[in-house]
């Protein structure tokens, strides 16, 4: 629980599922200061309760922050602020904090690139963070390592909740409406406009009450300790970079529309050529050039500049500038012997489903049962059947079960899969007879 005062509430009203209500002051205000919101309908949430903080910039500021935080008291709530669509790098360029008796601070991570000193002091402490797996490798960047975590889009998943938005379980459960439409801004220009800004400082301004709001709810319905083992293991991998596909040029959009071997070549030498650029600008690939630029010049193959600058996506000035580097992305690929073009990706795993049935029949039964078992358990217990388990999962264990199926080999499988104990408690005898049924 916080030990920051929750902002007033307003008398619980029924919700969907039985989910509670609790909604705090109309317009968050000074402790002893807080009003009710005006009956009728949610409240637009417009200003921290105590002001848009100036972002922390200089090691003398930083430092007072840090002391803040030292004497601050309960949980402490995180967020970041990436550029994603305008940079290469996933880096953090605002991080967002907030805890009782410290208040919120903005920091900009650009002149301040080490925060240690802030985990330091509140390391200890649980952290809350909406969808924390998108803000925890860039945090840990900076110095920032949850040791215990409460995820409140992760809670909304297990409890239930259909709409699991910050905004939207914002606004269902504590009675304020969000603005969003900062969401999808370039944060990595400066100086960040106010209204950014207090964009920012309100993402963390309510995640403690949040975070009370539903940890009371999965209380409620038993599952405080399934949410336990799922934010345990957030902070064992969360952290953790994305991995690094062998052959990321394959995920080009509209690399479905080619034929043939060279075609993909000439993808792949463009995709290469277009992540140098991206890479070295550090902006995101896609506005150096588009997805759809490379595959229409992968499907024409021009050969000189004229031709290429007429294909969609070639208008731009940045792009024509760069037509020399297109072309001979392009000749590169046309100069390849045969034995150097791509060829058809190793599939780890399972194959697709829909080649089962053709493949192998036995393992298509044993993949629909396995299904069946996890969609039914999943309604039965008000989860989404993907936080139940993990469709690889399923169709690992499905594809190659035990050699011996039982209760114990199966949890073992399912252990092995990542499956946390709750899940392999809930799921492990039902699909013992899935994988095994009755001749």
């Amino acid at each position: 629980m916080t030990d920051e005062p929750p902002l007033r509430r307003r008398p619980t009203e029924e919700l969907p599922g039985n989910a509670p209500q609790h909604p705090p002051s109309a317009q968050p205000q000074p402790a002893g200061e807080r009003v009710d919101p005006a009956d009728g309908g949610p409240v637009p949430l417009i200003a921290p309760r105590d002001g848009t903080p100036d972002p922390v910039a200089a090691p003398a500021e930083f430092a007072e922050v840090v002391a803040r935080f030292a004497a601050g008291t309960g949980p402490v709530a995180l967020d970041a602020e990436r550029a994603s669509g305008y940079r290469y790098s996933q880096r953090a360029y605002l991080v967002q904090l907030r805890r009782a008796g410290a208040g919120t601070a903005l920091i900009d991570p650009l002149p301040l690139p080490d925060l240690s000193a802030l985990d330091a002091v509140i390391g200890e402490a649980e952290w809350v963070l909406h969808a924390a797996s998108q803000d925890l490798p860039c945090l840990a960047e900076v110095g920032l390592r949850p040791r215990r975590l409460f995820d409140t889009e992760l809670a909304a998943r297990l409890a239930g909740f259909e709409r699991v938005g910050l905004a939207a379980l914002t606004e269902q459960l504590l009675g304020f409406t969000l603005e969003k439409h900062h969401s999808a801004a370039d944060w990595s220009s400066r100086p960040l406009p106010e209204s950014w800004l207090t964009y920012a400082a309100l993402d963390v301004e309510l995640l403690t009450d949040l975070r009370d709001a539903l940890d009371a709810e999965l209380t409620r319905q038993g599952k405080s300790a399934w949410a336990a083992e799922e934010f345990a293991a957030l902070v064992r991998t969360g952290a953790r970079p994305p991995r690094v596909r062998a052959e990321p040029w394959r995920r080009t959009s509209g690399i479905h529309r080619l034929r043939g071997a060279r075609a993909q070549a000439r993808v792949r030498s463009m995709w290469y050529a277009r992540d140098q650029i991206a890479s070295r600008r550090d902006a995101a690939p896609g506005r150096v050039l588009p997805d759809s630029a490379i595959i229409a010049a992968a499907e024409l193959d021009p050969k000189d500049e004229k031709t290429l600058l007429t294909l969609p996506g070639f208008g731009g000035r940045s792009v024509r500038r760069l037509a020399r580097t297109w072309l001979a992305a392009l000749d590169d690929a046309r100069q390849l012997p045969e034995d150097s073009l791509p060829v058809s990706p190793t599939v780890e795993g399972p194959p697709p489903p829909h080649r089962w049935a053709e493949r192998d029949p036995v393992a298509a039964g044993r993949l629909a049962r396995s299904r069946e078992v996890v969609i039914r358990i999943a309604g039965e217990h008000n989860l989404p059947p993907e936080n139940l388990i993990t469709p690889d999962s399923i169709r690992r264990l499905a594809w190659t079960p035990p050699e011996e199926v039982t209760e114990d080999t199966v949890a073992e499988t399912l252990r092995g899969l990542n499956a946390r104990e709750w899940q392999i408690a809930l799921l492990t005898p039902d699909l013992t007879e899935a994988l095994n049924p009755t001749p």
